[in-house]
């Protein structure tokens, strides 16, 4: 037994009662004080840009890697989850983000402030956030649902409070001191994970997983190469090794998906293109709006805004969503949200008086809402529970390459031209051609199988998502939930 997997069969807790609604609303709070946290980087953009007289391009690169690192460090964070447990990780994850926010208020360039609050504290977020997600599968079985969707609305809690926080510590006390305090703050992480203790599960609550089935004439071709060999044999020990790296690829970067399911391999291209202009206005929008003579506690507000109307509008669509009405369609209902999300940039170009600036925030925030509730539905409806660790990997990994270069490219462009329109434009460009792609992609997808089920005899369990191509493996006999999941959210 390894000593996450002890950990977490550490201390005898009942699940879904009593001390489970204690850890519960410590993840609302971790995903506060993570997942929200980038927001409100756009309130320091211009104060950036003026103590180390950088350019757009270069000031973007700091939150573009903080956002990146929080994304596409899920691999890594399940691995240390395996190993270590959950209450560990997430309790690193909050030293990392506070030691990275300390150290950031002493920074003298802009490249210091990419490694400090870029990659540390970006790494330490997604350790405390996606520990802390696969900590709820522990504690509650009859009321996951339920816990998740009340744990996401910590996100748009901190969408409404960092930027209004930021703005008033800023303007009281600088930007140096203000990330000393919230090093301070990020710290409470650890606070989160130490009452995370470990649960000791049911017996046969959770069965373990079926071990996974060897291709045919695997042990043969084995037994015929290594024929006499030791095991201490070198070329052995090589191929062991080979076998060893392809299974940790296979379980946290499912190539085989990515080939084999058609819908996998169009939602992904999908989903990476569009995150190149997803994260635009969350960190432009507060400098587009000084810019324009926005007054600045005005222009924080528009950011609290978008997270108020989050709060109300996230779990109505996840209700809406998950009607059987939608069933297999709601890659329809993401694309478009995504449509929307792309045609409100629009409005910013039109006018930015601050009244126009929060008619584009409310409608920006009911599409992001939209993007945010069914983005990871969909990847399970297209790959699967039984495959969505796996396909999740590969997933949030290509997601993050394009949300480290989306911002500094469009910030480049703002900085030869000196007009932030380019940046709605930008994002609408990205957002409304990955909706007209995906949306488009799944009606042929979903058209091609049907006429090729219609060529076939009928089946007596037809599959339940019509737009999932193919399996990408066969089932074990066991089902059993993945030990470990890594969940980013948008």
């Amino acid at each position: 037994m390894s000593q996450g997997e002890a950990a977490v069969r550490g201390t005898a807790k009942p699940q879904d009662q009593g001390w489970a609604w204690i850890v519960l609303l410590a993840a609302v709070l971790l995903q506060g004080l993570t997942l929200g946290f980038p927001c409100c980087i756009g309130v320091f953009f211009t104060d950036l840009q003026h103590e180390f007289q950088a350019s757009n391009s270069q000031t973007s690169w700091f939150p573009s890697i903080m956002v990146a690192v929080l994304h596409g460090g899920g691999p890594l964070c399940s691995v240390l989850v395996k190993r270590f447990g959950c209450r560990f990780v997430v309790m690193l994850g909050g030293l990392l983000s506070g030691l990275g926010m300390v150290s950031s208020s002493f920074c003298k360039s802009i490249s210091q402030l990419y490694l400090t609050a870029g990659l540390i504290t970006g790494l330490g977020s997604c350790f405390s956030f996606q520990a802390g997600v696969t900590v709820l599968g522990y504690y509650f079985v009859r009321w996951q649902t339920l816990a998740n969707a009340v744990a996401s609305t910590g996100v748009s809690l901190g969408f409404t409070l960092w930027p209004l926080l930021s703005q008033y510590l800023l303007d009281e006390m600088g930007w140096r001191n203000t990330f000393l305090i919230f090093g301070g703050i990020l710290l409470n992480c650890c606070v989160c994970g130490a009452i995370m203790r470990p649960v000791q599960l049911a017996s046969g609550s959770v069965p373990q997983p079926a071990k996974p089935e060897e291709e045919p004439g695997s042990r043969a071709e084995e037994a015929q190469l290594f024929n006499g060999a030791s095991p201490y044999h070198p070329t052995l020990q090589q191929h062991s090794r080979r076998t060893k790296c392809f299974q940790m690829l296979q379980k946290y970067l499912a190539f085989d998906i990515f080939c084999q399911n058609k819908g996998y391999q169009i939602y992904t291209i999908g989903v990476t293109w569009m995150m190149m202009g997803f994260a635009l206005p969350h960190i432009y929008l507060v400098p587009y709006a000084i810019h324009n003579g926005v007054e600045e506690h005005k222009a924080a507000l528009l950011i609290s805004i978008i997270g108020f109307i989050n709060i109300f509008i996230r779990p109505l669509t996840g209700l809406l969503s998950g009607h059987r009405v939608f069933t297999g369609r709601r890659i329809y209902l993401f694309s478009l949200a995504t449509l929307l999300c792309g045609l409100s940039n629009f409005i910013c170009v039109i006018s930015a008086e601050f009244s126009v600036l929060i008619l584009y925030c409310i409608i920006l925030s009911i599409a992001m809402s939209g993007v945010g509730a069914l983005v990871f539905q969909v990847l399970m409806d297209v790959v699967g529970m039984d495959r969505f660790s796996s396909a999740l990997g590969l997933f949030t990994v290509l997601e993050s390459i394009t949300i480290l270069i989306g911002p500094p490219l469009t910030g480049l462009l703002v900085d030869i031209t000196g007009d932030f329109h380019y940046v709605f434009y930008n994002s609408s460009f990205f957002l409304i051609s990955a909706a007209l792609f995906m949306g488009p992609s799944f009606c042929a997808l979903e058209k091609k199988n049907k006429l090729r089920e219609a060529s076939k005899p009928r089946l007596d369990n037809p599959s339940r998502y019509q737009y999932s191509e193919t399996s990408a493996e066969p089932k074990a006999q066991s089902q059993s939930p993945p030990a470990v999941e890594y969940i980013t959210s948008i």
